[in-house]
């Protein structure tokens, strides 16, 4: 079976990748059938042939996780599109107010629309 994964280089606790397809019996650090591009997981820095890589994957190669998430992040020149996530963390008593603030909106929304149009406009006027 042939397996597209990475191929480990660089020095301790400084490592870089090699994205290579290579034989699934082979070691790690094993000869290459090809070699697809490289990875720096410190610098989010890859350089990878998509092409090539989506044309492996149809011959049945299998792409390692990691691999599988680079090959679908990366642009068309073969670097990475690094997406962080836009989440913000608020405290619970910021999200109780949030979802109160929330809660009494749609209140006022379904109290607009029960009340006749004669009614809502004196209630504006207020």
């Amino acid at each position: 079976m042939v397996k597209i994964r990475l191929k480990r280089l660089g020095y301790k606790k400084n490592p870089t990748y090699r994205i290579v397809v290579i034989d699934s019996r082979s070691k790690r650090e094993g000869a290459p059938i090809e070699e697809l591009g490289y990875y720096n997981p410190k610098t989010k820095e890859m350089k990878l042939n998509k092409e090539s890589a989506e044309n492996w994957v149809k011959k049945g190669a299998q792409a390692t996780e990691t691999v599988a998430y680079l090959i679908k992040n990366c642009d068309e020149n073969g670097a990475l599109v690094y997406n962080k996530k836009q989440t913000q963390k608020l405290s619970k008593k910021a999200q109780a107010k949030l979802e109160a603030q929330k809660e009494q909106e749609a209140a006022a929304e379904a109290a607009k629309e029960e009340a006749p149009e004669g009614e809502a406009a004196e209630a504006a006027a207020e």
